[in-house]
């Protein structure tokens, strides 16, 4: 669905802006991993060990589309850069994502399956309808663009979908059992964290590289997403046979909701600031109009 919604020439659109993708996968697959290692310093031996992979496994996903596009829309940001960037990292990160999570754990495998094994079957997963979409494109786009807002409900209902059933999971796993409010308290306290740094990061990076406003706000909302829609399949891919499992997909769960919340708020500040220097803008040209 993605991939047949989703319009070539708005990718083709984003391609100039060279600095502003490198920023972008740099925040997203190196500045964010490398974020885990004084996090794991600090909390390693208060919080549990799959939840600690659950963070490690965070940082290492790559950035979400759907609403990396809408927030960077509100904000009055760089869209097609952002439609872009987001999905070049959702293609970078069935390369990377796993290459990041074997190297952490510094055994080259994950759940049972090779590195290699893991990476073919997430392509296979997510790469391959990508680009099956896309190949429909000139058959089926303008019925996906008739129908766009069924496919976005659709596309909301498959990731609550996803989310219920690792729910389900975690449950009967005795998750909730075994570790009861502690955990949640942990959960929301951390992925919290990484999102205030992520959001630190990258909008004080894009302001000292000189970008511009509509493109610093592609940076921000771009660098500090994470995918929940490709997250949780890939951790079964992943993780399949940890017996954490529940737990390693919990901290991506909570960060969804709070870049969601704190994101919408901060788009629409960018917009009501982006329409006030419209308007001085305007009341200065007609000033000067007048005086001529």
């Amino acid at each position: 669905m993605h991939g047949l919604a989703l319009s070539t020439r708005s990718l083709v659109a984003g391609l100039g802006k060279v600095k502003l993708h490198l920023l972008v996968q740099t925040l997203t697959f190196v500045i964010f991993p490398l974020l885990y290692i004084p996090f794991k310093l600090a909390f390693g031996g208060i919080i549990p060990e799959g939840l600690m992979l659950g963070f490690l496994y965070l940082c290492a996903l790559p950035s979400t589309i759907s609403s990396s596009v809408a927030m960077t829309a509100i904000a009055k940001g760089n869209v097609p850069a952002a439609i872009f960037n987001a999905t070049l990292s959702s293609l970078l990160g069935i390369v990377l994502t796993p290459a990041i999570i074997g190297l952490a754990m510094e055994g080259g495998t994950t759940g049972g399956l090779s590195l290699g094994g893991a990476m073919l079957n997430i392509a296979t997963l997510l790469f391959l309808p990508f680009v099956l979409g896309q190949l429909a494109r000139p058959v089926l786009g303008n019925l996906a663009s008739r129908y766009k807002k069924y496919i976005n409900t659709f596309d909301k209902l498959v990731i609550l979908l996803l989310v219920y059933s690792s729910f389900c999971d975690s449950t009967a796993s005795g998750l909730w059992r075994d570790n009861g409010l502690s955990v949640i308290a942990m959960t929301l306290a951390g992925a919290a964290l990484f999102l205030a740094a992520a959001l630190f990061v990258s909008s004080k990076v894009s302001s000292w590289m000189g970008f511009s406003e509509e493109d610093r706000i592609t940076a921000i909302f771009c660098g500090s997403k994470k995918t929940l829609a490709s997250g949780v399949p890939m951790a079964r891919l992943l993780f399949g046979t940890h017996p954490a499992l529940g737990l390693i997909v919990l901290p991506i769960m909570f960060y969804h909701q709070l870049q969601l919340f704190v994101c919408s708020i901060m788009a629409g500040r960018f917009a009501d600031r982006f329409t006030k220097v419209r308007e001085d803008e305007t009341v200065a040209d007609g000033l000067v109009q007048v005086r001529s």
